[in-house]
């Protein structure tokens, strides 16, 4: 993977600042983690839905990016199955369709027990 290419994803501000970190990135994958902490959690304790999506969002941001093309989010539809366990969560997605304008990317976030946590669908526009 081109080096410039892992530069230009880590330059994520947002994704920075909510404590994402880039772990494996090649054409059409990216598996991305977050280190739970106090400022990711709901008024009940548990891991907010919003800290969840932006962990989905940033791999999908790195998968569909990784072909080097300019990609940005047009949709994304999230669906939370349970609630996670223990302090590490981890996104990974996989483009299922790629084509000159659009691509299609599917995330699973996995607590660390590596226990499905949400499932996401993700459509890139290629500008």
């Amino acid at each position: 993977m081109d080096s410039d290419l892992i530069q230009f994803i880590q330059q994520d501000k947002f994704a920075q600042y909510v404590g994402t970190k880039l772990i494996e990135v090649k054409p059409g994958y990216a598996r991305v983690q977050m280190e739970v902490t106090e400022n990711h959690l709901n008024g009940v304790g548990m891991v907010q839905g919003g800290a969840i999506f932006a962990l989905a969002d940033y791999a999908f941001a790195a998968a569909c990016n990784s072909s080097g093309m300019l990609t940005v989010g047009i949709n994304v539809n999230i669906s939370y199955v349970k609630s996670p366990k223990g302090k590490v969560l981890s996104a990974i997605a996989k483009e299922v369709s790629s084509g000159k304008k659009i691509c299609n990317v599917h995330i699973d976030v996995l607590d660390e027990n590596d226990d499905l946590i949400a499932v996401a669908q993700a459509t890139g526009y290629r500008k």
